[in-house]
């Protein structure tokens, strides 16, 4: 846990807890701006209008890109907002040996293998193109591998199509290896994957549900299927729509987003609970935000929220 920072035990016997746990996992490359609130209120509102746990999980995993502070910052955001969240704060960054034992059951299962290809080596070989860019032609895995060269680990994606119900986006289905090919698991320079590493910790802390954006749905079918390999249960998943400028860029550090205004708490949260498709009463921007966090618990229809990837962000 960061210092000075506390956690907050919710209110609830255990066995009213242990149905649904949730969580908010934020990466700490900068302060909270409005898009990572509506994800934070939207995961937080649903875990306590089903009477459950809400866990804080920083999602540090890539140290190049975690900037200095930044955790600290997001909780001291998180509890001026008036987020209480259970149990101790967990940090990516602190679990490397873990995400290394699901990382040796794979590969005990024959399930990955090593690559040295470089990004202009695949872009020179590959010619078939997927949701996210060009799909790995497998070099790897048909021929050796170059000696002396920095390795990455791939997972052989030789799988049927995975498909879930998004409890808010729908029925979403892909094939991955035409939609995404061998993935990544542990990378050249030895950091763990995003992927590996956020199925372990979801597995390990028991999460039930996971509520999140939508620019992270086209994850979703790989994580599933290292669910399924590691034999871990799957959450049930709720993608809201991603926050956008005028411009239809998604708020975020590289497009210049600006951070939450702590001294307009009450404004920002009922900004948050309208673009997530609640009604709260206009009655509501002049309370605090404790009264505003009880309409919330007690309204929440995740049904309410916009079935769309994307959303403009519109003042009140």
């Amino acid at each position: 846990m960061a210092p000075g920072i506390s956690h907050r035990i919710y209110n609830q016997s255990i066995n009213d807890l242990k149905m649904y746990i949730g969580r908010f996992a934020p990466s700490p490359t900068g302060p909270l701006h409005f898009g990572s609130l509506a994800a934070a209120v939207a995961s937080y509102c649903d875990a306590r209008k089903n009477n459950g746990q809400w866990l804080v999980r920083m999602e540090d995993l890539d140290r190049p890109r975690t900037v200095k502070g930044a955790a600290d910052t997001i909780l001291h955001q998180l509890e001026h907002f008036g987020f209480e969240w259970d149990g101790p704060v967990l940090y990516q960054s602190q679990r490397d040996s873990f995400y290394n034992e699901a990382f040796e059951t794979l590969k005990a299962k024959q399930l990955i293998y090593p690559c040295t290809c470089t990004r202009k080596e695949i872009a020179d070989s590959s010619t078939n193109m997927g949701i996210e860019g060009l799909i790995y032609p497998g070099t790897c895995l048909q021929q050796p591998i170059k000696p002396h060269a920095a390795t990455a680990w791939r997972i052989k994606t030789d799988v049927a199509k995975i498909s879930f119900k998004d409890a808010i986006q729908g029925e979403i289905s892909q094939t991955l290896t035409t939609d995404i090919g061998d993935f990544i698991l542990k990378r050249a320079d030895g950091l763990f994957a995003y992927q590996l590493a956020v199925v372990a910790d979801d597995a390990a802390q028991g999460i039930t549900n996971i509520v999140r954006g939508a620019d992270l749905l086209d994850s979703t079918p790989r994580q599933i299927y290292l669910q399924k390999q590691l034999n871990y249960l799957q959450p049930q998943y709720a993608h809201i729509p991603v926050a956008c400028n005028s411009a239809g860029e998604k708020l975020s550090k590289q497009t210049h987003a600006s951070p939450l205004d702590t001294s307009k708490t009450s404004m920002e949260l009922i900004q948050a609970l309208h673009f997530l498709g609640q009604t709260p009463p206009a009655s509501l921007i002049n309370e605090n935000k404790n009264t505003i966090w009880q309409w919330a618990f007690s309204n929440w229809q995740l049904s309410k929220i916009p079935q769309s990837k994307t959303l403009k962000l519109i003042s009140i």
